[in-house]
């Protein structure tokens, strides 16, 4: 596996938390130098390992939030 860098410019707060103190979070993460994107997905507390997510653009994030807030959750 390739090495890789990362750094959470912005964390935006914890969706859930599970087991172990796991937390699925959204943050804007600068991937290996580029410019930084929005990112949802499981970190260990000490955010040194993570789980699977998926990294959105700006442009994908502003169409996900007009998807979510055409929604109704009731």
């Amino acid at each position: 596996m390739p090495d890789f860098s990362y750094e959470i410019v912005k964390n935006f707060g914890v969706i859930s938390e599970g087991a172990g103190g796991w937390a699925k979070e959204l943050n804007l993460i600068s991937w290996n130098g580029k410019e930084p994107k929005y990112d949802i997905r499981d970190w260990a507390p000490d955010h040194e390992k993570m789980g699977k997510g998926i990294t959105l653009t700006t442009h994908d994030a502003k169409a996900l939030k007009d998807i979510l807030t055409g929604i109704n959750f009731d």
